[in-house]
């Protein structure tokens, strides 16, 4: 792979000129990619530090159709990438037994119906079921229908209305970003930082490493994960716990072989005290169980997992507490990943909040005088992000009709944040979806999660009440026609990733 560098401008007074990334990984190397590319010409220098000894968690190996725009933004060639990271494509998440054995729905990518009498589709789809009919979402987006078939498509060819996400392998999706960024100029050091100094203003003046050596810079990306050497240990700007809404605060992780089939989807299946994932990859399946660790022993979780899946490998754990710092961005240092917080990978969303973390940042950059008012936009957009992911994936529990175990009990019976307890009584009386400006999950999102845990409104919108129910249904039929016509360009998703003998990596 090559890629294209550009030379340096002549330096502006007050510009930044040198920025140190604390930690490689996903987090790392993505904050390096983007901001290599983005300050390409500008003279500014990229260093990031990153240690051998600590390993990356590699919990996100599922994405959302955003990052394929990172890719374009970083002109990386898509089938590159995804040889280079044994991605498989990703065209929704199937829930499995969230409200019960038996039960199941799609939250899919792509477009999701057209809209009717100036009413988002869902309402149109409400008010035939009223009328007798049984549509169901796959019928009106087509992700969503070829996953029931283990069907997708090339992906530098989407069909009209379909879009698609990646599963990949995140280690080597950071040695490919690490290769794309070093290219563009970015050094990397193998080291572990033992300190910061600071300036007079509390702003820092430069890290200290373990081999003796100081990095001073203008501007620090922490991306140390969990620990935040920099936002948390050296700055110490606290941390807001949401385990009273979200208790899941483990996570087993544990590869096993590719299956002779390869479904296009994540699975999310519920278990006992949390869910499990399944991410198909094109030479292994990454699978792992998040649940309360007040819920259930870890022998106990990995016993479960072990037995889900068939295996006696030892899953590999990790402990979290979700929630998000009271500050990503203190002075000259940004937290992005996990170092500025951590949400259960329900929705795949924690590849993407380092996207949007850094992308956000380039929004916000600063020069040599971090004006403060900077620094609080930064963090009130996260903080806002943050909580309308947080309320999303509270959804997906609260709705839930279960009481098997402690766990599921206490789910249904848990206060929601007043936000989502209006989100949800809103739905609840004619199906309303109020999406907010920039919200990361549509009203068809939302749509996907309230009506697959069972939730039916009380009324349907009055608005579609002029509409004759046959003229509704005919052009329900329609619609669905339309949506489905990009079958015709639908392969086994196995056909676009042949098997092949290869070796689990650990």
């Amino acid at each position: 792979m090559t890629f294209a560098r550009a030379a340096p401008t002549d330096d502006a007074d007050g510009a930044i000129r040198s920025i140190v990334i604390v930690g490689g990984g996903t987090a790392g190397w993505i904050s390096a990619a983007i901001l290599a590319r983005a300050l390409t010409g500008t003279g500014t220098r990229i260093t990031l530090v990153e240690s051998a000894d600590i390993g990356i968690v590699g919990v996100g190996e599922a994405t959302i159709p955003p990052f394929i725009d990172m890719l374009q933004f970083l002109d990386i060639k898509l089938p590159d990438f995804i040889r280079h990271t044994e991605a498989t494509l990703k065209l929704a998440i199937r829930f499995d037994q969230w409200n019960g054995p038996g039960t199941s729905y799609w939250h899919p990518f792509g477009t999701f119906g057209t809209g009717i009498g100036r009413r988002p589709f869902h309402h149109a789809l409400l008010h035939d079921r009223a009328h007798g009919g049984q549509g169901g979402v796959d019928r009106y987006n087509l992700c969503a229908h070829l996953c029931e078939a283990d069907q997708a498509f090339s992906p530098e060819r989407p069909p009209p209305g379909a879009r698609f996400a990646l599963h990949l392998d995140a280690v080597l999706m950071a040695r490919y970003l690490r290769r794309y960024a070093e290219t563009l100029g970015v050094a990397r050091i193998e080291a572990t930082v033992r300190g910061a100094a600071r300036r007079g203003d509390g702003t820092v003046a430069s890290i200290a490493l373990t081999d003796g050596r100081t990095l001073p810079a203008d501007l620090f990306i922490d991306a140390s994960g969990f620990a935040g050497v920099l936002i948390e240990r050296e700055l110490k700007t606290g941390y807001v716990d949401w385990r009273a809404h979200l208790p899941c605060d483990r996570a087993l992780a544990v590869p096993t072989p590719r299956a002779a089939t390869l479904p296009p989807y994540t699975v999310a299946h519920a278990m006992r005290a949390g869910w499990r994932w399944r991410i198909p990859l094109q030479h292994r399946c990454g699978n792992g169980y998040v649940y309360s660790s007040a819920h259930q022993s870890d022998d106990a979780a990995c016993a479960d997992l072990q037995t889900a899946l068939g295996t006696d490998a030892q899953p590999r754990q990790l402990r979290f507490v979700p929630g998000r710092r009271n500050r990503a961005w203190v002075g000259n240092c940004v937290a992005v990943g996990l170092a500025s917080g951590f949400l259960e990978p329900l929705e795949s969303t924690s590849i993407h909040l380092i996207v949007a973390g850094v992308f956000n940042l380039l929004d916000h950059f600063p020069d040599r005088r971090f004006d403060p008012a900077l620094a609080a936009s930064y963090n009130a957009e996260l903080a806002l992000e943050l909580e309308r992911i947080r309320d999303f994936l509270i959804l997906h529990y609260a709705l839930t009709t279960r009481r098997d175990s402690a766990f599921w009990a206490d789910m249904a019976q848990a206060p929601l944040p007043d936000s989502l307890a209006e989100r949800i009584a809103l739905y609840a009386d004619a199906g309303t979806i109020r999406p907010y400006p920039r919200e990361m999950f549509t009203e068809a999102s939302w749509f996907y999660v309230l009506d697959g845990m069972g939730l039916t409104p009380r009324r349907t919108d009055p608005l579609l009440s002029a509409i004759d129910p046959a003229r509704l249904r005919a052009m329900l039929a329609q619609i669905s026609h339309d949506t489905l016509a990009g079958r015709a360009q639908a392969l086994p998703h196995c056909a676009l990733f042949p098997l092949r003998a290869v070796a689990i990596p650990g």
